[in-house]
C-alpha cells in the first residue's frame, strides 16, 4: 500500500477520533450558528468515513472526494478563528495570530494531499 495514503488515512483517522476524545477544543472553534456538539461529532465521523474510505481500492475515489468536501466545509472553522480569535474561548485566546492566519494555507495543501494520495 502506498506510504502517503496510509499515512493519509492515519491522519484523518486520528483527527476524527480526536474528536470524540478532546471534542472541547474542536467545539470551541465552531463558528455560530452552527451547533458546536452536533458539528464537531459530524465532523469527526466524517473523517473517519473518509480515512476508511481511501484505504480500499473500491472506495478510494468516493474516499477522495469525500475529504475534499469536508476539507472544504471545515475551512470556515479556521477562517473564523483567525479572524475574531477573541471569540472563541480556551484555544482562540492562547494561539498567536498570525499562526491562526498562517494555518490557512494549510487546508489546500492537505487538499493537495488528499489528491496525490488517493490517485490511482
Amino acid at each position: 500500500m502506498d506510504a502517503s495514503r496510509t499515512g493519509l488515512a492515519a491522519f484523518f483517522s486520528l483527527a476524527g477520533a480526536m474528536h470524540f476524545a478532546r471534542p472541547r477544543p474542536y467545539e470551541a472553534i465552531v463558528p455560530p450558528p452552527f451547533p458546536p456538539r452536533e458539528s464537531v461529532a459530524i465532523s469527526g465521523v466524517a473523517e473517519i468515513a473518509g480515512a476508511l474510505a481511501v484505504l480500499h481500492p473500491a472506495t478510494r475515489r468516493a474516499g477522495r472526494w469525500w475529504l475534499l468536501a469536508l476539507l472544504v466545509a471545515i475551512f470556515p472553522a479556521n477562517v473564523w478563528m483567525a479572524v475574531s480569535p477573541e471569540k472563541v474561548p480556551g484555544p482562540g485566546a492562547r494561539i498567536p495570530r498570525w499562526a491562526l492566519w498562517a494555518r490557512l494555507p494549510l487546508q489546500p495543501l492537505a487538499m493537495l494531499w488528499v489528491w496525490r494520495a488517493t490517485a490511482d
